[in-house]
């Protein structure tokens, strides 16, 4: 998948990833690497500054902890965050069934 596709999107995947529980950054990598079977195998230089632009919103707060020997600094949702994610899912589910809409060739809202 190509960077420009994600953009706009990225917040709400890395929000997503974190509601499960605190995860460190390769290990949120890994895991939206691992829900999307692989399309979005993204470099740390997307991911740690879309990291810091969240917690620069108090959407995500960190704190650095010392697994396995290594020191890592671990990523959280906030409050605020869970606010955020509920607000970014239904613009996207709203955005994609739109579009979907249209590919289809189906008035929108698509009929359940």
């Amino acid at each position: 998948m190509n960077a420009d596709q994600l953009k706009g999107h990225l917040d709400l995947l890395l929000l997503s990833i974190l509601e499960a529980g605190p995860l460190h950054g390769y290990a949120l990598i890994e895991e939206l690497r691992r829900r999307s079977e692989g399309a979005f195998a993204l470099p740390e230089g997307t991911i740690y500054p879309a990291l810091h632009r969240l917690e620069r919103l108090g959407h995500v707060s960190s704190r650095w902890s010392d697994a396995t020997g290594r020191r890592r600094r671990e990523y959280m949702l906030s409050d605020s965050g869970r606010e955020a994610l509920r607000t970014k899912a239904a613009e996207w589910r709203a955005f994609s069934g739109a579009i979907e809409s249209v590919i289809r060739r189906i008035p929108w809202p698509i009929p359940a």
